[in-house]
């Protein structure tokens, strides 16, 4: 790839739907006497000194971090990186340390315990890795459950329980338990809960990856196909980076607490910010990752390519099209076809190659 080579924006004609999520400066130590420490961590202290000498564990450190309104944010990491305890923050089960967590102008940081139960009721729903369903309850009350909470009376809460259990596939099984149900089958019911609540906010700690791989591709599905209509604004956590690039509009990492970089799928791959970043995206197919768009040049003032690409074609795909048409280049279109960069064969090939550095710093738990 050469240096002409530039990133071009994709056009989005959607409407964001909901809140967003602004997290600024969020600190977490766990501990009997966390405040006395924290001055300290925000001088420098490390994780294993505050641990060794005073007996606490720090679980973030100086998290800032935009989750835009009806987008999906997926924040990923390894085993006590520190994804599920940011999650968490979000709807307030575990409350900060320091900093301050804002949604629609509100910090849910400092809202009193009716508001905090109001919002959780209300403004968010949860889905969890283990699907946390009420074994007792069939799967129309549990998928009532979250208005039953709120006092909604089941004379409307189950015609719209009825109409999400549709939606993701289950009518027929409205009278079955969890019992009876496949993996797959309760975690449709999970999403099809937190949905009949019709919340602004969706929170999902690793909600597929108790799935063996093909449900766990078909639930991604469900789920892409779902937002595209509702745009909910979606916090969605994994281990997974193929699965954060399929689902996330933004991608945050974490590692032992701190962010490592945050950005689209496609930055994050094309261009990672450190060591460790990089070799987290080392064995991606980067084919089937990066756009058209992403390795598109600028627009040249005249003779523009006959053939047309759009802009968020994998380049696997533009690839195989270009050779089969024998065009060296292609115009990259957008949204609306308008034309939004050339993409020429060569960079293409290029940008298929998995870079040849090597890193000294593998992804370890932690």
């Amino acid at each position: 790839m050469t240096d002409q080579t530039v990133t071009i924006a994709e056009e989005d004609d959607s409407v964001p739907a909901g809140p967003g999520i602004e997290i600024k400066n969020l600190y977490k130590i766990f501990g009997p006497d966390p405040k006395r420490w924290i001055g300290e961590v925000k001088k420098g202290m490390s994780k294993e000194e505050l641990n060794r000498k005073h007996g606490h564990v720090l679980g973030l450190t100086d998290i800032s971090l935009s989750m835009p309104p009806g987008k999906i944010t997926v924040i990923m990491g390894l085993s006590g990186s520190g994804k599920s305890t940011l999650i968490r923050h979000v709807n307030g089960l575990i409350a900060p340390t320091a900093g301050e967590i804002i949604c629609d102008d509100a910090d849910v940081c400092q809202m009193t315990e009716q508001e905090l139960r109001h919002f959780r009721r209300a403004r968010t729903a949860m889905v969890f890795q283990k699907f946390a369903l009420l074994p007792h309850r069939t799967v129309l009350e549990n998928t009532c459950y979250g208005l039953d909470i709120q006092g909604v009376p089941r004379a409307k809460s189950e015609p719209e329980a009825r109409r999400w259990i549709d939606r993701v596939g289950l009518r027929g099984f409205e009278d079955n338990y969890p019992s009876q149900l496949s993996g797959g089958m309760q975690q449709r019911v999970g999403l099809a809960r937190a949905l009949t609540t019709d919340a602004d906010i969706l929170l999902m700690d690793e909600a597929f990856s108790a799935l063996d791989p093909l449900i766990r591709l078909d639930m991604q599905a469900v789920l892409l196909e779902l937002q595209e209509e509702l745009q909910k604004t979606i916090v969605f956590i994994t281990h997974d980076l193929d699965e954060a690039l399929r689902l996330g509009d933004r991608i945050a990492i974490l590692r032992d607490g701190r962010l490592e970089q945050v950005g689209t799928g496609q930055q994050i791959v094309q261009n990672p910010a450190n060591d460790y970043v990089t070799a987290f995206v080392r064995e991606v197919n980067r084919g089937r990752v990066l756009q058209a768009a992403t390795v598109a040049r600028p627009l040249p003032e005249s003779n523009l390519p006959d053939m047309k690409l759009s802009g968020k074609l994998v380049l696997e795909e533009a690839a195989r099209r270009m050779i089969s048409a024998g065009a060296s280049e292609a115009l990259v279109v957008g949204a609306r076809n308008n034309p939004r960069g050339v993409l020429n064969v060569s960079d293409v090939l290029a940008a298929m190659v998995q870079p040849t550095e090597t890193t000294s710093s593998q992804p370890k738990g932690g």
